[in-house]
């Protein structure tokens, strides 16, 4: 386990306004940070983080699978 600190940067903006690329960027940077880290302390604030990132790419791609099937009001 590598004791050093997780250098994740935090977005200028909130997960919702972040960019598809900028989204699926900070997905890897929190992925190797919490893989990297084990069980340390800031491990659960980076699964949060985690967590709500790739709750705004499902979100996103359920918006997206909507207007594919011409879902109405989208």
């Amino acid at each position: 386990m590598d004791t050093e600190p997780a250098n994740v940067e935090q977005p200028k903006h909130p997960t919702s306004q972040l960019t598809s690329g900028e989204l699926s960027r900070y997905q890897k940077e929190l992925e190797h940070a919490v893989a990297r880290l084990g069980q340390a302390p800031v491990v659960a604030d980076l699964r949060a983080k985690l967590a709500e990132v790739l709750a705004e790419q499902e979100q996103r791609e359920s918006i997206r699978r909507a207007a594919r099937r011409g879902a109405p009001g989208l």
